[in-house]
């Protein structure tokens, strides 16, 4: 596929081990990149099974304890409502498959508050909203009040859904603000806290990560232009790429044309 600017590209591997493989060194690449320019570099966690698995397979690369991990600031698209050391926080997740073997300063990680410290749930939206708007860039005329990532992970659901911003549902519409607190989620747990979608897609890069055949027709429908509302992966764009790393079997209504050989 010629480069064709920000038009959404779509990478296929085999499988889900060679994909999470794949996504983990071109990241570290980018970061390296970044870091040896001396740029600050921010970056978009998601959770779920692909999320971790690119940050574990990161892990297995040497070449992370050669990165100055100081220049990097870690945030999350998404967090569930639970306890700190709930097994279901995105958090947790991400520490355990590669930020605890990093040697990275503590508030370069920028976690979202957990239902056990003193915050409700929309003081605590709030809150990572005003964290958010500390590392703001100061020409915003491509962003809001928060960081323009340089990588934005995206994990997206068979129903479409990304961080947790779900079909037909008003936090999507959402444009006022950094974060939104979600209740009554049709995936559980109920309670949650997003980012919005203009904070996504004034990222520099949105990486979204695609494994399995259940998600084929949230591809298929991603790519075919559907509306936002109804299927939030379509409305994801990153301002300068937008790429959809997938498996065999997520790709399986892929048209041809839409593949990236080069990528």
């Amino acid at each position: 596929m010629a480069d064709a600017g920000n038009e959404k590209r779509v990478v296929i591997s085999e499988d889900a081990s060679s994909l999470a493989v794949s996504v983990a060194r071109r990241f570290l690449d980018r970061v390296t990149k970044r870091v040896d320019a001396g740029k600050t570099v921010h970056v978009c966690l998601t959770g779920g099974t692909m999320g971790g698995a690119v940050l574990r397979a990161a892990a297995q690369e040497e070449r992370i304890a050669g990165i100055d991990w100081s220049r990097v600031h870690f945030w999350w698209g998404d967090e569930r409502w639970v306890p700190r050391d709930s097994d279901d926080r995105n958090e947790k997740q991400a520490r355990q498959a590669l930020l605890d073997a990093l040697q990275i300063p503590a508030e370069n990680i920028h976690p979202m508050a957990s239902s056990d410290q003193s915050l409700d749930l929309d003081a605590a939206a709030v809150a990572y909203a005003d964290e958010l708007a500390q590392f703001a860039p100061a020409d915003r005329s491509e962003t809001g009040p928060w960081p323009s990532f340089d990588v934005c992970f995206l994990g997206v659901g068979p129903d479409a859904h990304i961080a947790s911003l779900f079909p037909d549902r008003p936090e999507i519409q959402i444009t006022d603000r950094a974060t939104v607190a979600v209740r009554d989620s049709p995936k559980p747990p109920p309670e949650r806290i997003s980012l919005t979608r203009p904070v996504i897609n004034s990222s520099k890069r949105v990486w979204m990560v695609i494994s399995g055949a259940d998600k084929a027709a949230a591809l298929g429908l991603a790519l075919a232009g559907a509306s936002y509302a109804t299927v939030p992966a379509a409305g994801a764009k990153g301002r300068r790429r937008t790429v959809l790393f997938v498996d065999d079997a997520a790709a399986a209504q892929v048209p041809p044309q839409l593949i990236d050989r080069e990528y």
